[in-house]
C-alpha cells in the first residue's frame, strides 16, 4: 500500500521558515527546525541542506489561504517563493491549506507546557509538523482508497 517517502513541510512566513520531516513510511511528521530568514540565497542554502541530509524527495509548503478559501497577496508570496525552492532544488511541490496552523501549534505547545510567547519559531516548526502531518494522512488515505499521487 505504502510507498516510501520523503517530504519537507514548510510553514513559510516573511521572518521565519518553519521545517518539519517524516519518517520514510509517511507517518509521523516531526519538527526539525526553523530558518530565520535573511537573504533567499541563504534560505536556499539551509533548505538545500536539508533536503540533502534527508533524502527529500518532495516539498508540501502550508498556503495561507483567505479565511474566505481565496488566495490573498501572503498565498501568492508563498507560492512564488515555494516555486522558486522547488525548481532551485528539482523537487515536486504539493500545497496544504494552513489556515489556522498557527493557532493549532500554539494550543499544542501549550497543552504539552512548551509556549512561549516569545519563541515564534518553536510554534513556526511546529506549524510546519501539522501542515506535513495533514499532508502525510491525506496521501495514507488516498493511498488506501486505490490512488496514486494527489492533486498538486
Amino acid at each position: 500500500m505504502s510507498k516510501k517517502v520523503a517530504a519537507l513541510g514548510l510553514d513559510v512566513g516573511r521572518k521565519r521558515i518553519g521545517v518539519a520531516g517524516c519518517d520514510g513510511t509517511g507517518l509521523i511528521a516531526t519538527g526539525i527546525t526553523t530558518i530565520v530568514r535573511s537573504s533567499y540565497d541563504q534560505d536556499i542554502a539551509q533548505i538545500k541542506q536539508l533536503v540533502e541530509e534527508r533524502n527529500v524527495n518532495l516539498l508540501v509548503v502550508g498556503l495561507p489561504y483567505t479565511m474566505a478559501g481565496e488566495i490573498g497577496s501572503q498565498a501568492k508570496q508563498v507560492q512564488k517563493f515555494a516555486r522558486r525552492v522547488a525548481e532551485q532544488l528539482h523537487l515536486p511541490l504539493e500545497y496544504m491549506d494552513e489556515r489556522l496552523s498557527s493557532v493549532e501549534a500554539e494550543n499544542q505547545l501549550k497543552a504539552r507546557k512548551r509556549f512561549s510567547s516569545y519563541d515564534k519559531g518553536l510554534i513556526d516548526q511546529q506549524a510546519a509538523e501539522i501542515i506535513l502531518q495533514q499532508w502525510l494522512d491525506l496521501r495514507r488515505s488516498h493511498l488506501q482508497e486505490g490512488g496514486d499521487n494527489l492533486h498538486r
